[in-house]
């Protein structure tokens, strides 16, 4: 990885989350930077701004795409749901494999994007028991952890709560507050999902309150790292604030805009 920030004594990280597929941006991210930071996500299941993109319309086709993100944006999830499990139950077989079957594609081409070095967490939407097959000796896959870079501890908390979505890492209060109590006191704290503030979770184009950590909140206030840096919500209301001594802000949507966020010390 190209390293402008060391030639002057400074150390520059780019951060990303919400790759959703964008693996041709993912390779460029880490360009004038020391590393890369991602907040996972790496999945493209349905894209809801193209929903003739992802493992979705693949399988079943944009009018079916179309309409599961009808349902799930008016909030009809348990229509969503059935929908689904007609369309599951007509492919001829089942919903795991073909699932694993599509992601490992998609993770074959994202970490081969990843440079060297990059720390990545899981999003709700991957599945960890994967990534093992696919980092290679660059990428340092962190949850519940902590790393130095450039002199500053960075912590690492991964995934999602539970939700009305079912994502595939989701997890519940008391095992995510756990990891946050794992990390303890850092420079940085990156998660996939803000903290429970209504102007960070809120996705304006999506039109709900996403899941975020009323835990992950409190750790903020009670141990005032530097930034909190985290994803999860594509199009928020705000994408940065302070919470007392914490700038707090939201790094994603990468599949969107293809640009990392740039933190340099």
């Amino acid at each position: 990885m190209a390293s402008t920030a060391a030639d002057s004594g400074r150390t520059r990280v780019h951060v990303v989350s919400d790759v959703h597929g964008n693996a041709r941006d993912l390779a460029r991210a880490g360009d004038g930077a020391d590393a890369l930071i991602c907040l996972g996500d790496l999945v493209l299941f349905l894209d809801y701004a193209d929903h003739s993109r992802g493992i979705f319309p693949d399988l079943f086709g944009r009018e079916n795409a179309d309409r599961i993100v009808e349902l799930r944006t008016a909030r009809r999830f348990e229509e969503a749901r059935e929908f689904g499990a007609r369309l599951w139950g007509g492919i001829g077989t089942d919903r795991a494999t073909a699932v694993e079957r599509a992601v490992r594609g998609q993770y074959a081409e994202m970490f081969a994007a990843f440079p060297t070095p990059t720390y990545a967490t899981y999003g709700n939407v991957d599945l960890p028991p994967l990534w093992a097959e696919y980092a290679g000796p660059g990428t340092t896959v962190l949850d519940g952890e902590r790393v130095e870079i450039g002199g500053w501890t960075f912590g690492f908390v991964g995934g999602g709560l539970r939700s009305p979505m079912r994502t595939p890492y989701e997890m519940d209060d008391e095992e995510y507050e756990a990891k946050l109590a794992a990390v303890g006191e850092v420079d940085v704290l990156c998660t996939h999902i803000p903290p429970e503030v209504p102007e960070l979770v809120y996705d304006t184009v999506a039109r709900r309150f996403e899941r975020g950590s009323r835990a992950l909140l409190e750790t903020i206030r009670r141990t005032r790292p530097r930034y909190a840096l985290f994803g999860h919500v594509h199009q928020p209301l705000v994408r940065r604030m302070r919470i007392g001594a914490t700038e707090c802000v939201n790094v994603g949507h990468f599949a969107g805009t293809g640009k990392p966020w740039a933190l340099e010390w």
